[in-house]
């Protein structure tokens, strides 16, 4: 990633924490003056996603500094620490939310006004809609960008289901069914826990992957295979054996081909490495590229 790409990751992560803060906390102003527990959650989740904004900016300033005899390699494994700290915390959230709504449905539900409920759900939909957009493109090319985008998109279909909730309580009321609108709220919550656990699932389990050194996933594996293969015709080589792991933005990868003893020198290794490495530039990764040429098929083996 270039250094307009960090700044420009930076300047997400700075928009992502303001506005999560003011929001966080204009909603549990909200839900605490309206009695509206799926506000209150909401707002909870908010202040909760503003805390591993600045671990998001402490992680992208780690991953941009210059390895170190300490740390040879940098610091890019404080990426995925960060992004699946970002996926537990969500979780962990949704997992505070669905108990409380729980309890309030065995308390014989809540007395939130359902026409401040719909209110909120509208005025939120629209600010983390905003977010998005401006989100949108750094997301491309930066992870940690793309996690705040997860959590605002999270963010935005509960304030949706908010909205939603609202206006069928208010619908229930104006008919007579006071005491069935007051569940609307707690369900709301639980229904919007259950929809936002696959996202939060899903940045931890990337966070976890890549601190374990798993090969990278969908399209990216795909690409750097297609390197090796390319290379291989190029310089008639035999079939590559290709090992990958992604860490934050730096890219790993190593390939290796069986050769026959004399046929080959150091300039012809560096050259098909230079080969792959070019290839590889348009994945919008730092690559860390190794070719090896053995004779020796010991050497190489999976």
């Amino acid at each position: 990633m270039t250094v307009g790409s960090d700044s420009g990751e930076r300047r997400a992560l700075v928009l992502s924490l303001i506005a999560t803060a003011v929001l966080g906390t204009g909603a549990v102003l909200w839900g605490i003056l309206s009695g509206a527990s799926v506000i209150l959650f909401d707002g909870i989740y908010m202040l909760a996603g503003s805390v591993l904004v600045g671990v998001s900016l402490l992680a992208a300033r780690a991953a941009s500094t210059a390895p170190t005899p300490e740390f040879p390699f940098g610091r890019h494994g404080a990426t995925p620490l960060a992004v699946g700290l970002q996926g537990a915390a969500l979780l962990a959230t949704l997992v505070y939310g669905a108990a409380d709504a729980v309890s309030v449905i065995l308390n014989g539900g809540s007395g939130a006004a359902a026409g401040s409920v719909v209110a909120y759900g509208v005025v939120s939909a629209v600010a983390s809609g905003l977010v998005i957009v401006v989100l949108h493109r750094p997301a491309r090319v930066s992870q940690l960008a793309r996690a705040e985008l997860v959590s605002w998109r999270a963010g935005a279909l509960l304030s949706l289901m908010v909205a939603v909730g609202g206006l069928v309580a208010v619908v229930l009321d104006r008919r007579g069914s006071a005491a069935a609108a007051s569940y609307v709220d707690p369900i709301l919550v639980l229904i919007a826990s259950a929809s936002i656990a696959p996202m939060a699932i899903a940045l931890l389990r990337q966070g976890i992957r890549e601190l374990m050194e798993a090969a990278p996933a969908g399209e990216l594996n795909e690409v750097i295979a297609a390197a090796a293969a390319d290379a291989a015709v190029e310089y008639g080589l035999s079939k590559p054996i290709v090992r990958a792991t992604r860490l934050g933005r730096r890219l790993y990868v190593e390939v290796d081909f069986l050769v026959r003893q004399g046929d080959w020198r150091v300039e012809d290794e560096d050259r098909v490495r230079r080969f792959i490495v070019d290839r590889l530039d348009s994945t919008d990764h730092e690559v860390w590229a190794n070719v090896e040429l053995s004779t020796d098929p010991t050497l190489i083996e999976d």
